[in-house]
């Protein structure tokens, strides 16, 4: 169907399809695992049609566990600019490659991580989001993910300063990325990403990814808030380093 052995398509696919649950419930960094670990079996344009679907289903769920945890402001600024990402992304889709966005994701994500990890820890109140800078990273959010569902960095980069509570936060991503999947809809149909094919093995892979959205929301309560930004910011260092080791 793919052209790849079916025992092949087993391991790989399930653990994206849990890491897109996981991203969903509450932990956004990890669903950017999801395409380079399905991307061992598949080609990587063809793991991100596979995972649209997957995130998309899960959107539903997450949607309804933090219906009433996120910030409307941050939502406000952010989403109108990830529609010009996206759209900038499907215009330049077969002119960008893949290595290009994978650099400048690792090295935003990298930068930013390691200014929270060693700078000391703010005592001023958090400023209210701005609409200058969220637009901006918004729009690389937007783009970002397009590309490869990769939009978490950026959006990372705009939001940890606000210094939400961790609901909010994980709601608020949660919302977010639900209406940046939506959009993305209409241009993966028109670039042939959501096959007949792509979208039968992505309606076995929802059954894991859904499993996996209420095992992110168990987390997101139990985890210490401090310990939560501080494996949210060490998955994006970790993540951050992997994109760039693999440009090497």
């Amino acid at each position: 169907m793919l052209g790849v052995p079916v025992l092949a398509l087993v391991v790989p696919p399930v653990r994206a399809a849990v890491l897109v649950g996981l991203s969903k419930g509450g932990l956004p960094v990890v669903a950017m695992l999801g395409v380079p670990v399905l991307a061992l079996v598949v080609p990587p344009v063809t793991a991100a049609g596979l995972l649209l679907p997957v995130l998309i289903a899960s959107d539903v769920f997450g949607l309804y566990a933090y219906r009433r945890a996120f910030d409307r402001r941050v939502l406000a600024i952010l989403a109108p600019a990830a529609v010009l990402g996206i759209g900038f992304g499907w215009l330049t889709a077969t002119q960008v490659s893949d290595r290009l966005v994978t650099g400048i994701v690792g090295a935003i994500g990298l930068a930013f991580s390691l200014t929270l990890l060693l700078r000391p820890a703010p005592t001023a109140a958090p400023g209210p989001a701005r609409v200058g800078p969220g637009l901006f990273w918004g729009a690389v959010a937007g783009y970002t993910s397009f590309v490869s569902h990769a939009g978490a960095p950026p959006y990372q980069v705009y939001v940890l300063p606000l210094r939400l509570d961790k609901a909010a936060f994980a709601g608020t991503a949660t919302v977010f990325f639900a209406f940046v999947n939506a959009v993305k809809l209409l241009p993966y149909w028109a670039l042939g990403q959501l096959s007949p094919a792509n979208l039968g093995v992505a309606a076995v892979l929802m059954v894991p990814a859904v499993a996996s959205v209420f095992a992110g929301v168990w987390l997101v309560r139990v985890i210490p808030t401090e310990l939560f930004f501080r494996l949210v910011t060490w998955a994006l260092l970790l993540i951050s380093l992997k994109h760039l080791w693999s440009l090497a």
